[in-house]
């Protein structure tokens, strides 16, 4: 099993990392919440992993805190959750965010996050609930990699596009949130960032 990686950050196409150890690339998923606060390409990062293995494929997920990775795996246990909605869930709200929408119970806020219906919903409220508290003292141990934010893409606009389609963004729904938040100069980062804290708060 694999439960950390550190190495040089070579590529970053949200969701998807490159992750250089010893002369080894590891194809990385990881969730909005991470990847915002990556290093700049070719400095190095440390992510903790969730190994997923499957008959078909193996793939690795990463995460810069102990309570994103936490929450991500006990999503993973939630009949009816999948590797792609948990990395939206995180994509979409921060731990502690996640935690106060499960002790609020709002079933509401958890169905506008990409594959999660009414039922699915009800779901984790109920059985997470209890488990919210543990899930932020997760979080407490801070970020473990480096903080500095990477250069801005070339188009971050098309950059925010693919990502949040890659995370189950329905294509009108993208390119609403991308209009309503994008500004010249934002960062692709940035674009992403508001739009999903717009998608968590309306439907579009």
């Amino acid at each position: 099993m694999i439960g950390r990686l550190r190495g040089l950050l070579l590529s970053k196409q949200p969701p998807a990392l490159l992750v250089e150890c010893h002369g080894v690339g590891y194809d990385v998923e990881a969730p909005m919440s991470t990847i915002y606060d990556l290093p700049e390409l070719g400095r190095e990062v440390v992510l903790l992993t969730h190994l997923a293995i499957k008959e078909d494929a193996h793939q690795l997920y990463g995460f810069l805190t102990e309570g994103e990775r936490l929450l991500f795996r006990a999503l993973l246990k939630i009949s009816g959750i999948g590797a792609k909605t948990a990395l939206s869930v995180l994509s979409g709200a921060s731990v502690d965010e996640f935690a106060r929408l499960i002790r609020a119970g709002d079933v509401t806020a958890l169905t506008r996050i990409p594959g999660i219906g009414k039922k699915t919903a009800e779901r984790i409220v109920i059985e997470l609930r209890d488990k919210t508290e543990g899930l932020s003292d997760g979080l407490s141990g801070g970020s473990v990699a480096f903080m500095p934010r990477g250069a801005v893409p070339a188009d971050p606009v098309a950059e925010a596009t693919s990502a949040l389609a890659a995370l189950g963004y329905k294509p009108a729904e993208v390119s609403k949130l991308v209009k309503d938040v994008s500004q010249p100069g934002m960062s692709a980062e940035d674009i992403i960032r508001k739009a999903l804290s717009a998608a968590l708060r309306s439907i579009v």
